[in-house]
């Protein structure tokens, strides 16, 4: 297993450089409805290396300024999680001098890969150490709870049990190192959409939830992922109907079970020892086989 020396926090000109990484679901299930309306998840989430960047300095003016940059165009005012996250450091940091935040979008939204979400983590974490407040983490929890669901597993990690609507995470501090493929078709997946399309199966939830349970148990994760536990998976084929088929075509190759990534439109599958060892080749021949970008990714220390 290749390891990486990459760190989330560098200095970096005349400020700071974080880094937020992406994750990928190795299993999602859906315990069923909530009175608040939200749905009770359970989910194996790992990080990986691939990572949107955040540089935090200090600037002329006043409060907030958001700037974006990158292969993917995302909002640059207070839609953007990164923007509503520094809100809410400036408003627990007394005196907080203005900065710009300048994101590298290196990550499509809408993939399933929660970088988003990330990006907003990355915020509260990178701007609580540079200004800085000294916020302890039981506070940074709870601003990114208000953010959104998965924005408290990326400020914990890198492997992790995440419950509720995916705020209540239980780290697995066991490691499980992978090396991974993944596809990314063009296709931007509503995380709404699939979830309002989400018909419950009951039993379906039953036989996953034991089998995950007994593979935690005995601390083995790769059995988790091989699974493809995602209950997501018929809502967001039911609506995007190429990516099903998309899957079927990657599996004809004889690369093991494709799985999908939170509410998609990502897929992914875990290499083997083999395969690890020149995943490039693997990865030319999904490309060719789908003409999808395919991105070699591994799992994160931190």
């Amino acid at each position: 297993m290749i390891e990486t020396d990459m760190q989330q926090f560098e200095d970096y000109r005349d400020g700071v450089l974080v880094r937020a990484p992406a994750k990928l679901n190795l299993s999602l299930l859906i315990a069923g409805k909530r009175p608040d309306g939200f749905h009770e998840i359970e989910t194996i989430m790992a990080k990986i290396d691939w990572c949107d960047e955040i540089h935090i300095q200090r600037a002329a003016g006043t409060g907030i300024d958001l700037v974006c940059e990158g292969p993917f165009q995302v909002p640059q005012d207070r839609t953007n999680l990164v923007y509503r996250a520094a809100e809410q450091i400036f408003a627990a940091c007394d005196d907080a001098p203005p900065v710009r935040l300048t994101l590298i979008k290196n990550i499509p939204a809408g993939s399933g890969l929660g970088s988003g979400s990330s990006d907003a983590a990355a915020t509260l974490a990178g701007l609580n150490a540079y200004l800085p407040c000294g916020l302890p983490q039981s506070r940074l929890m709870e601003m990114a709870a208000r953010l959104g669901s998965d924005v408290p597993f990326f400020l914990n990690g890198p492997l992790a049990l995440c419950t509720g609507r995916g705020e209540k995470i239980c780290e697995i501090p066991r490691p499980f190192p992978f090396t991974a493929l993944l596809i990314l078709p063009n296709v931007n997946s509503s995380t709404k959409k699939v979830y309002d399309n989400y018909s419950h199966d009951a039993t379906l939830y039953r036989q996953f939830h034991a089998q995950i349970a007994a593979q935690i148990e005995k601390n083995s994760i790769d059995s988790v992922a091989h699974l493809c536990a995602n209950m997501l998976q018929r809502s967001c084929f039911h609506l995007y109907e190429e990516l099903g088929e998309l899957r079927e075509a990657v599996e004809s190759l004889g690369v093991g079970p494709v799985c999908l990534s939170g509410s998609g439109s990502t897929m992914f599958f875990l290499l083997d020892d083999a395969d690890a060892g020149c995943p490039e080749k693997v990865r030319d021949q999904v490309a060719e086989r789908t003409g999808c970008r395919c991105i070699i990714v591994r799992s994160n220390r931190w």
